[in-house]
């Protein structure tokens, strides 16, 4: 039903924005290193429902509702830059954090992390580009079932995303102790994160294309 191409070719759109730095991968890393993996793999599940909401609702008919009311378009691309220029703040003002130095926070209940999660993704503006442009370019109309494969297709996406997002978590507290001893680096590393989330919250919200051409 899905040409080998397209597989593929939805599988490097998902390692590419999966290993850009966004929303998911700072709540992730910030809740394994204060609170350990278990915490992160709780929040991952919460990721994992936003993407299967997305993946859906994109599929079901998402893309017509944002094309009947753009506003409600445009209402989440601004939320998703205010989001992302809240993250870019936190990590380049004067006194911030490295989402790899460990804090000493409260500890959230399982309930609180999953739904963090959740809203984490459903707020990632990333997600809802992905679904409601790049992955439909490897759908093949020739081969009908659109639905399916657009189903079968975000599937892959989210397998490919929670396995990085599991390693990424898995591995946090090794890179934070390997951060820690270099404290220059950490300093580099919330720069760069910081700088990359404040283009990107810049990049969306100057954005003027509407939903038509998103799809």
């Amino acid at each position: 039903m899905v040409e080998l191409s397209g597989i593929l070719g939805v599988v490097m759109v998902a390692l590419g924005m999966v290993l850009t730095p966004g929303p998911n991968m700072i709540y992730l890393v910030s809740r394994s290193i204060t609170q350990g993996r278990r915490a992160g793999i709780v929040s991952l599940g919460g990721v994992a429902i936003g993407f299967m909401v997305y993946l859906l609702a994109a599929n079901l008919g998402l893309s017509v509702v944002f094309l009947a009311v753009p506003e409600l378009y445009f209402a989440v691309k601004l939320a998703g830059a205010a989001y992302l220029a809240y993250l870019a703040w936190n990590a380049l003002k004067p006194g911030g954090v490295s989402v790899f130095a460990p804090q000493d926070v409260p500890h959230d209940s399982p309930r609180k992390l999953f739904t963090m999660g959740l809203m984490t993704n459903l707020l990632n503006p990333k997600i809802a580009i992905m679904y409601l442009s790049l992955i439909p370019q490897f759908i093949d109309l020739d081969k009908g079932h659109v639905l399916l494969q657009g189903l079968l297709l975000g599937s892959i996406q989210i397998v490919v995303s929670v396995a990085v997002n599991l390693a990424i978590v898995l591995a946090a507290g090794a890179i934070a102790v390997f951060l820690a001893r270099r404290p220059s680096w950490l300093k580099v590393q919330r720069y760069a994160m910081g700088t990359v989330l404040g283009a990107l919250a810049i990049s969306l919200a100057i954005d003027t294309s509407g939903p038509a051409k998103a799809n």
